[in-house]
């Protein structure tokens, strides 16, 4: 695989048991990379080793005043050196090649994975930790891939240029031979120290960049009610925590390589001491000696491959734990068994009885928006799981409820292209990405529902104006207008009519929105609520919301509390007959309903229960 040839067409199955089991499905998935990387390694690594030797006999022809043997040194000084110019630059081409393609595998698996679950992947992983796997993590996990090939052929060098000075002359040969191991070993007891000292490190570094996002996500509101200076009072708090944890680690690493550049120099004044004695005595020549001299040293070089790749796994290690948290997770704990069409029809939910029929506006009510959004999510497909309750994070989690029918078909066992184009969610805060407002609107779609008509009925008419004037080189013309990352540019309201239209556009069989008018004024709210009503006329839409102003306009409401429908009908028959529903939509004080009560001859069990709704929503505010 080539740069060029990114990004792959199937980045394949990866192996989720463990972080070490992804590593090593990774690195076997780029094989042929490995393998050319391995074998220009050798030649890199094997010229460099065989310095020594011409070096020992250039010595050695000086000595005897040979002018032939002198030639023949420089000659074969000379052809080491361009295999070692040309196995380099070879070897580093084909290891950056394999690090790239390794970090482009892992976001394409990533990709598909965020793609598959949706809005429900932040609610079942933190969005920091999504972030810092396809940034971060992607980057470490590469470096393992790439470290994998060179380390190899450095091992493999050391046991070739081992053999050779034990063959060329035992007496050093052997001291030489029997001190390697020793060096290269000699950081490995405090390797999983410094891999804590790390994680540590990257854990409050991750705390301290979502406390940062959150102040700057939250900046105005922040402003407002004045709580600026303690959001970031708790930042310096967590930075400065970041920079001790940092320096520990800093330090465990500096202790490694200290140890790495003295023992390697113990062994170069034992080798020289030794070397000259045996010399003096004539029992070796001086070009004997300036070669296992010269070959010790350039040892050093591939053993430092050993101290790298032990780096690179113990950084690599809790970066491929995270990775496999994110692409162990499964929209379904079923596979697709059903092929065709999507089907139509009621789309009912099990788990809480809440029935959206065919062709109608339904509007459901939850006392707890938490329990809104999870519900929304369940609607959506994307079946609430838990872990094995072993805390092993090798096994996929496993589904506590029930599929939502379509229809009387399992969501579940649906394709998912078939799913997503059977039942869209919205999610509470839905995200713009950027681009022109053309290419906002260009989704999978229907056809039925032009981007017009989609505009119009999301109220946008003032977003198209503003942005018509924000953009005057699109000649007045707003779907040429490019939006920021995330419509940062737009306000709150803007944003949320924007993503309306957009789902509209799609037009799918059935279209789920969590509080779709929840950023928008009043008046604004009544014209967009009518706009859903109109262009999803004979479609089945179900809302999340508690504004009177929508659901007034529904064709049903549904009460959900504690996880269960408690109450069906229209928004007045509800306001008059159930308390629990009058709580939450008119959000009125326990007095009030008591006054109610005897106006309206209510029970006392309807009494304490309105009363008691009250209590539980005020506890989870």
């Amino acid at each position: 695989m080539q740069i060029r040839d990114l990004p792959y067409s199937d980045p394949g199955d990866p192996d989720v048991r463990s972080g070490p089991r992804f590593l090593f499905w990774l690195g076997r998935s780029q094989l042929a990379g490995q393998l050319k990387s391995l074998s220009w390694g050798l030649l890199h690594q094997c010229a460099i080793a065989g310095l020594p030797l011409t070096v020992g006999l250039a010595v050695q022809a000086v000595i005897d005043r040979s002018g032939r043997g002198l030639v023949l040194a420089g000659g074969l000084i000379v052809a080491l050196g361009v295999l070692i110019a040309v196995g380099d630059t070879m070897l580093h081409r084909t290891a950056v090649t394999n690090w790239i393609t390794a970090a482009a595998r892992v976001q394409q698996l990533l990709a598909r994975k965020t793609a598959e679950l949706g809005s429900a992947l932040t609610r079942r992983v933190a969005a920091g930790e999504v972030v810092a796997v396809s940034t971060g993590d992607v980057e470490k996990i590469g470096w393992f891939v790439e470290a994998l090939s060179r380390f190899a052929a450095a091992a493999t060098a050391l046991v070739l240029i081992c053999i050779g000075l034990v063959l060329y002359l035992p007496t050093l040969g052997v001291l030489v031979a029997i001190a390697m191991p020793v060096l290269a070993l000699a950081v490995l007891p405090l390797l999983p120290r410094a891999t804590r000292r790390a994680d540590i490190q990257r854990e409050k570094a991750g705390k301290a960049t979502e406390l940062a996002s959150d102040t700057v996500a939250g900046l105005r509101v922040l402003r407002g009610i004045g709580g600026e200076e303690l959001f970031l009072g708790r930042y310096r708090r967590a930075s400065q925590e970041v920079r001790k944890a940092a320096v520990r680690s800093a330090r465990m690493w500096a202790l490694i390589s200290a140890i790495q550049v003295l023992l390697p120099g113990v062994l170069l004044i034992s080798l020289v001491v030794y070397g000259a004695t045996l010399a003096r005595d004539g029992r070796i020549d001086v070009g004997q000696l300036v070669t296992v001299y010269s070959a010790a040293t350039l040892m050093l070089f591939p053993l430092r491959h050993v101290e790298e790749i032990a780096m690179a796994y113990s950084f690599s290690r809790p970066s491929a734990k995270r990775a496999v948290r994110v692409l162990s997770l499964h929209r379904s704990a079923q596979p697709s068994t059903i092929e065709g069409m999507a089907p139509v029809g009621d789309l009912y939910d099990p788990a809480t009885g809440l029935m959206a029929p065919e062709g109608l506006f339904t509007a459901v009510v939850c006392g707890d928006p938490d329990e809104a959004g999870r519900l929304a999510d369940r609607l959506g497909g994307h079946v609430q799981a838990e872990d094995d309750a072993d805390g092993h994070d090798d096994t996929a989690p496993k589904p506590t409820a029930p599929s939502v029918l379509l229809g009387g078909v399992a969501l579940d066992e649906l394709p998912l292209d078939f799913a997503r184009a059977a039942v869209l969610v919205q999610d509470k805060d839905p995200v713009l990405l950027s681009g022109t407002l053309r290419e906002l609107l260009d989704v999978p779609s229907s056809g039925l529902v032009t981007a017009e008509d989609a505009l119009s009925a999301a109220q946008c008419g003032d977003v198209l104006d503003a942005l018509a004037q924000a953009s005057p080189d699109t000649e007045g013309d707003p779907m040429g207008t490019r939006i920021t990352e995330r419509g940062r540019s737009l306000s709150g309201g803007q944003r949320q009519r924007l993503a309306l239209a957009r789902s509209l556009v799609t037009d799918p069989e059935a279209l789920v929105l969590d509080e779709p008018t929840s950023a928008v004024d009043s008046h604004t709210e009544a014209r967009v609520a009518a706009g859903i009503k109109r262009l999803r006329q004979g479609r089945t839409t179900v809302a999340f919301a508690s504004s009177p102003l929508l659901l007034d306009l529904a064709d049903r409401v549904v009460l959900v509390h504690e996880g269960s429908v408690v109450a069906v009908g229209s928004h007045r028959e509800l306001l008059r007959g159930e308390p629990r529903y009058r709580a939450v939509v008119t959000r009125e004080t326990e007095d009030e309903i008591a006054a109610l009560a005897v106006q309206d001859e209510i029970t006392e069990t309807e009494q304490a229960d309105a009363i008691e709704a009250i209590e539980e929503i005020e506890e989870r505010a």
